[in-house]
């Protein structure tokens, strides 16, 4: 099935306000503050250290609290805030849509069989990622070793909390047979097990698994960044400022994300509820990331290198204080806007998911927020049109290469947005509500239709981004 073949939103103008968003503003806020105290104890770490008498081992000597381990911290004093929300503000552990009913507390008598056989899933699934990555030679050079250790230290406390998990939640879900209990069904030569449910299971975690292990793997480079840099002394340099805040707002989408890719339990709603089933969309994905990305998308041979005998923003507009600090403004917002629109997600950052509907957080001007401000960014920070070998042709290819990098990006939006309208009746109310309503997507769906096409779609706005 293609994308283009799926029913469109309707086209009649929506009544009354936006659809409410399935995760409200105060659980990323909520995270948000998480780590900007853990940040906070971190930077001022040896005077905390001096204070409370810890052994010089701990204290100065050691200095600010900037490595691997603290910033794979931070995703505690991210993650929990996070989840307190979620559970004692929004309540979200009593939604219909985590698919539990509190009230069956079923005999564990009854549950345990289909408990086994979920377990015997999950484990066999937690050995074919772990095949999988240790046949991806990537795995084990660079920023993703960390990643690696982690997972591996991670794994035997996981199948081991995963024994009373399951044994519990099974005695509430609705339907405790899903996905996992189908793959586990197969393994064991049980009955009942159906292909489409093994195709469903595959493909959440080959997301989680593909995505989570990025995600760690990139957590400590940008962390010790922000931990380590003094901002006073950038006050008056508007291209070191802008480029601290800069490292400092994608920290904050990395630690937000990664928790999303991590906490996807039916208890907070957050599981993923389906991935995406187009081919297209996985490939429009993936070419986005390591590995792929580091043949195709970079500064060198790769084959869409917008980036040849370029300087930057900085270079060209040296000497021109007005402009580099109206220029540094404007790379800012535009990664602030990307930033906000992982901490509208909270705890339900993925790509190629659908786990609820997003409305909310600047997803209320537009459908595709960080792919919008990621592209320009681009634009703003290569300024791929000005080259430094006079060469008009470098300039041609350069902004050709970058205009097909955004064009991917688009393809990844018309494959989400395939997928998402096909799974919830509230995303195509929010899409039709936005082709009418929204602040930049009602005019960008006019002037497509101006023009005699039908208004493309950009990221979707559910639980489905893509960074």
């Amino acid at each position: 099935m293609s994308a283009e073949s799926l029913p469109s939103a309707p086209a009649r103008l929506p009544e009354g306000r936006r659809p409410e968003s399935d995760v409200s503003a105060g659980v990323g806020l909520a995270g948000l503050l998480g780590l900007f105290v853990w940040i906070l104890v971190c930077r001022t770490y040896p005077l905390i250290a001096d204070t409370l008498g810890l052994s010089g081992a701990l204290s100065g000597a050691r200095g600010v609290l900037s490595g691997p381990y603290a910033a794979l911290a931070a995703m505690v004093f991210t993650a929990g805030p996070m989840v307190a929300w979620s559970v004692l503000v929004d309540r979200v552990h009593l939604r219909p849509s985590t698919g539990i009913d509190w009230t069956l507390r079923r005999p564990f008598a009854e549950t345990w069989p289909i408990s086994l056989v979920k377990l015997v899933g999950l484990w066999a699934t937690f050995a074919g990622l772990a095949a999988l990555y240790g046949l991806g030679r990537w795995y084990w050079d660079g920023s993703y070793v960390f990643a690696m250790e982690v997972l591996a230290a991670a794994l035997i406390p996981l199948m081991a909390l995963s024994v009373p998990y399951v044994l519990w939640l099974d005695r509430f879900m609705v339907e405790p047979r899903d996905s996992t209990w189908h793959f586990g069904a197969m393994i064991a030569g049980r009955e009942g097990w159906e292909k489409s449910q093994l195709a469903k299971h595959w493909r959440a975690w080959l997301i989680k698994g593909f995505f989570g292990a990025f995600m760690i793997s990139i957590l400590p480079g940008g962390f010790a960044q922000v931990v380590e840099a003094s901002p006073a002394q950038m006050l008056g340099n508007p291209v070191e400022l802008a480029m601290f805040l800069v490292a400092l707002l994608f920290v904050i989408d990395v630690q937000i994300g990664t928790v999303g890719y991590l906490l996807t339990l039916r208890p907070l709603d957050a599981h993923i509820r389906s991935g995406n089933p187009f081919l297209g969309g996985w490939i429009a994905a993936l070419l986005c990331y390591p590995p792929f990305v580091w043949g195709i998308i970079g500064n060198g041979n790769q084959i869409l290198s917008y980036e040849r005998n370029v300087a930057g923003w900085s270079y060209w507009l040296e000497g021109q204080p007005a402009l580099l600090w109206l220029w540094a403004g404007m790379i800012v917002f535009l990664t602030l806007v990307y930033a906000w629109a992982t901490v509208a997600f909270g705890i339900r950052f993925s790509n190629l998911t659908y786990r609820g509907v997003l409305t909310n957080g600047p997803y209320r001007f537009t459908r595709h927020p960080a792919y919008l401000s990621k592209n320009l960014f681009w634009w703003l920070t290569v300024m791929p049109f000005l080259v430094t070998s006079n060469s008009a042709a470098d300039a041609v290819r350069n902004c050709f290469f970058l205009l097909l990098v955004n064009a991917i990006y688009y393809w990844r939006a018309r494959t989400e947005e395939a997928h998402l309208l096909a799974e919830d009746a509230k995303y195509r109310e929010y899409h039709a509500w936005m082709e009418q309503r929204g602040l930049i997507t009602a005019p960008l769906a006019r002037l497509m239709r101006a023009i005699g096409r039908s208004p493309g779609s950009a990221r979707g706005a559910v639980a489905e981004p893509a960074e």
